[in-house]
């Protein structure tokens, strides 16, 4: 059996047996493992066949009320974070990665650095979290200076920025928004650095606002997110063509 007998399967995986996508993608990495890898056939291109449909989701999205809700179900960098996942639109990664000279607050809007599609963009600079964000600074920046003192206060730098600017590490303006409360050793060279607040860390206090929050719906952090998008789009915003509009929270957002 080639390329033919393969074609000829999968396509009955979707037709007949009605299985889900990611179980057809599945048969065929099995299929394409066992003739490479086991039997050391090659496969060449098995031509067109029938996929399986993904199933078309609606995101879950909160109500600016239930969204309340959850935000006030969260204190100190839980609290910032998630308020600016509903009121810029980012992605946690995207919120989590933040170097202090992307917040600018004399032109009112946040940068995003290599976000999807390794692309930048502006968005919105909510209002009602400015004040909380500056005292926030105020204390990682304290924090900084007592790495520095330490003999530490090196943060990861992307790409060639360590080799193409050596001290920049240590400086105020690249250090992370959201520092992790403790230093620990990078992997990628062995030095001791602070990295920004976990991912994990974060969603897991968010499910447990959404939880004592009595909300019902399956709510994420990146709900917060389309719940965004959702108010720009009730707003009047067609947030999928404009590149940079004006928003209700007031500042520039982004497309993408």
């Amino acid at each position: 059996m080639g390329e033919k007998e393969i074609r000829q399967y999968l396509t009955h995986l979707a037709v007949n047996r009605n299985v889900a996508a990611a179980t057809q993608n599945q048969a065929l990495n099995a299929i394409l493992f066992l003739y490479r890898q086991v039997l050391n056939i090659e496969i060449a291109d098995i031509g067109p066949l029938v996929r399986a449909k993904r199933p078309q989701r609606l995101p879950v999205v909160l109500t600016h009320e239930e969204a309340k809700l959850v935000l006030n179900n969260l204190h100190g960098t839980y609290f910032l974070i998630a308020a600016l996942l509903y009121g810029t639109g980012l992605r946690l990664i995207e919120c989590l990665r933040l170097r202090v000279k992307d917040v600018d607050f004399q032109m009112n809007q946040i940068i995003v650095r290599s976000g999807k599609g390794q692309k930048d963009r502006a968005t919105v600079f909510p209002e009602f979290i400015k004040e909380h964000l500056r005292i926030h600074l105020e204390k990682v920046k304290a924090l900084h200076q007592e790495d520095l003192h330490e003999g530490f206060g090196e943060v990861y730098l992307p790409f060639a920025l360590a080799e193409k600017y050596p001290n920049a590490a240590k400086e105020w303006g690249w250090q992370y928004v959201f520092p992790a409360a403790k230093r620990s050793v990078d992997p990628r060279s062995g030095q001791i650095r602070r990295h920004h607040v976990s991912e994990a860390v974060i969603r897991k206090a968010v499910k447990a606002a959404v939880r004592k929050s009595g909300i019902t719906k399956n709510a994420t952090c990146h709900t917060l997110r389309h719940s965004f998008a959702t108010q720009l789009l009730k707003n009047g915003y067609d947030i999928g063509t404009v590149r940079f509009r004006r928003n209700p929270y007031g500042g520039i957002v982004g497309s993408q």
